[in-house]
């Protein structure tokens, strides 16, 4: 039996061109587009302009996979987690974080791009559940259609414009799994589908130098983060197995190059683990490091891990590393923390297979 077509993950011009490959006008293809994008429809019965014919053969020989929302949590501060399965049952993470305390708020999206994570830092839930495979384009987008629906399902809000930005820093690593995040990007962006702005959509790497280079030629106005979290190649490569094979010289390099060809700053991301990378000596090593390149410096106090060996540093100790990178004329930002108690910040995703399982919307 031939397998159905996958209807999400494709482009405006390739609906059109598989609407025409049914022997249907290819303006079926742009209103179907806008079911799966704007509206968030997985089902061909619920697309009411369309033709009953056409939404019986579309049933026959097409599907919409959205992941299945297994599991949600919900923090104290909004933040919302979501545990998300699927087709081949594989399960991955997903977090929406409020932009602000306002009851009628914004809302910020972090998806992953893998199913686990390959580079492995030490300090990070993500990398100690190992590696499955990448995800697909239509994965990463399907994340935010079924997270968006859900939310706008519980806040009984409009769906389109609930989320305002998206973040690539959940489970994986983006820049090892990068045909698939940059199409991912595109849909993100097409005006006359989701319609999510290019600045609005942040990257995350821990490093991937050459996924740095070939970014930087694709001609966006997406912002680039880098997970640094060490200001010298000792500790880095303890922490970011990464940097073995790119070391700091080379990634500031890369660094350097994204920039002058995009003309937009780059965020630099760096985890304070208490007695490992917070003292007074690595953050004037971050200054050497860092302040020649101009970039804008993003302090995350660790969100500690269960079975890991790390710990997070002190409230006196965090303020005084931020003291010493503010003095010295760093732009540097001690991040708001979200989603600790419901093990959503930062370095904490790994959709464990203890998860229970409970219908969708129900939380815990």
């Amino acid at each position: 039996m031939e397998a159905k077509k996958e209807l999400l993950g494709l482009q405006m011009e390739e609906m059109e061109e598989l609407m025409q490959s049914l022997g249907e006008p290819s303006f079926r293809g742009r209103q179907v587009y806008k079911w799966i994008y704007q509206k968030g429809i997985n089902s061909f019965y619920e697309m009411s302009d369309l033709p009953k014919h056409l939404r019986t053969k579309l049933d026959e020989h097409c599907v919409i996979s959205m992941p299945r929302l297994l599991k949600q949590r919900v923090s104290h501060d909004g933040t919302r987690k979501y545990l998300l399965e699927l087709k081949d049952k594989k399960r991955i993470e997903s977090v929406i974080i409020p932009q602000s305390y306002e009851k009628e708020d914004k809302y910020t999206l972090c998806l992953s791009t893998q199913v686990g994570c390959p580079v492995g830092c030490a300090f990070c839930a993500t990398g100690k559940s190992g590696f499955q495979r990448n995800l697909e384009a239509y994965e990463i987008v399907g994340q935010l259609l079924s997270s968006r629906r859900e939310l706008s399902r519980k806040l009984r809000s409009n769906a389109e414009s609930l989320i305002t930005s998206v973040v690539y820093m959940g489970m994986g690593e983006p820049l090892l799994n990068y045909d698939a995040t940059l199409k991912s990007i595109h849909i993100l962006n097409e005006h006359r589908g989701i319609n999510l702005g290019q600045r609005h959509i942040t990257i995350s790497t821990a490093g991937e130098v050459n996924g740095i280079k070939r970014l930087a030629r694709e001609n966006m106005q997406i912002t680039l983060a880098v997970s640094l979290h060490a200001p010298n190649d000792v500790l880095r490569n303890k922490l970011v197995p990464l940097n073995r094979k790119y070391n700091l010289a080379v990634l500031m390099d890369a660094i350097e190059e994204y920039m002058s060809i995009n003309n937009r700053r780059v965020t630099i991301e760096y985890v304070l683990l208490d007695q490992i990378n917070n003292s007074e000596k690595e953050a004037r090593e971050l200054i050497s490091l860092i302040k020649p390149l101009n970039c804008h410096v993003n302090l995350i106090p660790y969100n500690e891990v269960k079975g890991l060996p790390f710990k997070r540093p002190s409230r006196l100790s965090i303020q005084s590393f931020y003291r010493i990178l503010l003095e010295a004329g760093m732009p540097v930002t001690l991040r708001e923390e979200r989603g600790k108690d419901i093990e959503a910040a930062c370095g904490q995703l790994a959709a464990r297979k203890e998860h229970k399982i409970t219908s969708a919307g129900n939380s815990s």
